[in-house]
């Protein structure tokens, strides 16, 4: 019981986190009882869960899109909370030791550091402080450069949110990630009034800078884009932090005697996307982005995304509609039936057959009317990141579900085998349809699977803890949602991992 390891001190930190007690008495169970893997079937392939869409279909679904978006049901959601700690985490360690690890890599730190879009502010930070960021160069003074690139007294880009990275080089002005989101929302989600909704998620440390530098920006790019963005902005609520335990499963206190809370990861960021007032609604990482002479392929493909929902939402509300009717005869139960089978791809119970007509519609009405999300898949190249796979469930059916390689049993062979042989990998370019057939927004914690919470050894004040994420955002977290998979060419993927990703030709100048 929560009573027996938690003093008072303990239950008021967690009352004044908003977090509620059965909430952590769950959490302490499932450290307790372990995390239980999910169950591959295969991994989808083009040939099987996995949609790839004519060509000749693109007209007709970039106008389906072009006519939703023109009603204004179109909007971006972008987590931007995460810091660029990882993304300089190597440069950071060589800050600290002085030098490279090789002669190589510092001459090509110094040849390249021109072409970092950064460049001309990192000059600028050097030269308040009367420093020669040529001089430098001409030196080999790596350290010092590294250290107006990391720390406060320059860029202090180890601590801020990649979101305010200066990612991409202009003629005009080099641009931040952010600002690339908003150049690809005028791009693909306004409205006919020319109007751009817009969702940012950011730590609460940042948020200020954030806001201030988003009010800095954003009336250049409205005019120079003939729209009007509006822009709203949420943090991860601290009551969607998990409990931190010691290695015997008792929660953690640090030096202090403080209980210690941790982010519950980006699935955390699912009550943001449920608060927010949005009917479809495109979610992309923050660093998912290129410069405007390759953002083509990227929009086609985006309407070509939002176009497939549309046009799919649309059937299963006409199949909604008729299970709902009274006059809903068997034939018409079968027709839906067909649908769900053939276009939705959904698998039923073993016992399905021996339901009664109206079990059988009370069935198919609740797995059709559910939140929808089409999911961009690329082939895979050996990028980080999780893939499309059929998944078992306890009710025999299976499932399409983005997968990450910590959700799968390392102990089982086949079940490593099944995660080798993906085709794809999921880009975290998604289309979420959240409204139901009636216009109402869905509830989208009805939808989540609790259990595919993921446990990790972590570290604090130099004492081993275990930590508890939350179901991934577009893992657990949408795992009830009905899925489609479509193929999306490799180019609309440009992830920015660490500092060296902006060298690669997608994040360049022609």
């Amino acid at each position: 019981m929560i009573e027996g390891v938690l003093s008072e001190e303990d239950i008021r930190a967690i009352r004044e986190r908003g977090i509620d007690e059965g909430e952590i008495r769950r959490q302490l169970e499932i450290f307790e009882k372990g995390v239980r893997p999910v169950r591959l079937d295969r991994p989808a392939t083009v040939s099987d869960g996995i949609v790839r869409v004519p060509a000749g279909e693109y007209d007709e679904l970039t106008t389906l899109y072009d006519r939703a978006a023109g009603d204004g049901r179109m909007m971006k959601f972008v987590p931007a909370s995460g810091a660029a700690s990882r993304m300089f985490k190597d440069w950071h360690g060589c800050y600290r030791s002085g030098r490279f690890d090789s002669k190589g890599r510092e001459a090509s730190f110094l040849r390249d550091l021109p072409k970092f879009a950064f460049y001309s502010d990192l000059r600028e930070a050097m030269a308040r402080d009367g420093r020669d960021l040529e001089s430098f160069v001409r030196q080999e003074r790596c350290a010092g450069i590294l250290e107006y690139i990391l720390e406060p007294k320059g860029l202090h880009y180890a601590w801020l949110p990649k979101a305010l990275l200066k990612f991409h080089r202009y003629p005009d002005g080099n641009r931040m990630a952010v600002e690339e989101h908003l150049v690809e929302a005028a791009l693909h989600v306004q409205d006919r009034d020319k109007t751009c909704r817009i969702h940012f998620t950011v730590s609460g440390e940042h948020e200020s800078r954030f806001r201030a530098e988003i009010l800095r920006v954003r009336g250049r790019y409205e005019k120079s884009l003939g729209v009007r963005f509006e822009i709203t902005v949420s943090i991860q609520h601290p009551s969607s932090d998990t409990i931190a335990v010691d290695l015997d499963n008792r929660p953690f206190h640090d030096r202090k005697g403080n209980i210690l809370f941790r982010p519950g990861g980006h699935g955390a960021l699912l009550r943001n996307l449920n608060a927010i007032d949005g009917d479809i609604i495109f979610l992309k990482n923050i660093d998912n982005i290129v410069p405007d002479r390759l953002k083509a392929p990227t929009i086609v493909h985006k309407k070509i995304l939002g176009g497939y929902l549309v046009k799919l939402q649309r059937e299963i509300f006409h199949h909604l509609e008729r299970l709902t009717a009274g006059s809903a005869g068997k034939t018409k139960l079968s027709d839906s039936m067909r649908f769900a089978r053939d276009r939705l791809l959904l698998s039923f119970p073993g016992d399905f057959e021996r339901y009664t007509e109206s079990e059988r519609r009370a069935y198919l009405f609740e797995r059709l009317n559910r939140p929808l999300r089409v999911c961009g898949m690329v082939k895979n190249a050996g990028e980080p990141g999780g893939g499309p796979f059929w998944v078992k469930g306890d009710d025999g059916t299976v499932t399409r579900q983005i997968i990450e390689e910590m959700q799968v049993d390392p102990k089982s062979e086949r079940q490593q085998n099944i995660l080798r042989s993906a085709t794809h990998f999921n880009p975290v370019d998604l289309v979420c349809g959240v409204r139901d057939y009636r216009g109402t927004k869905f509830d989208l914690d009805r939808f989540v699977d609790w259990n595919a919470v993921s446990v990790s050894e972590k570290s604090h004040e130099g004492r081993m803890l275990k930590a508890l994420e939350r179901p991934g955002l577009w893992n657990g977290s949408m795992a009830r949602w009905n899925t489609i998979f479509v193929e999306v060419p490799l180019e609309t993927f440009n992830p920015v991992k660490t500092a060296e990703d902006l060298l690669r030709p997608n994040h360049l100048p022609a």
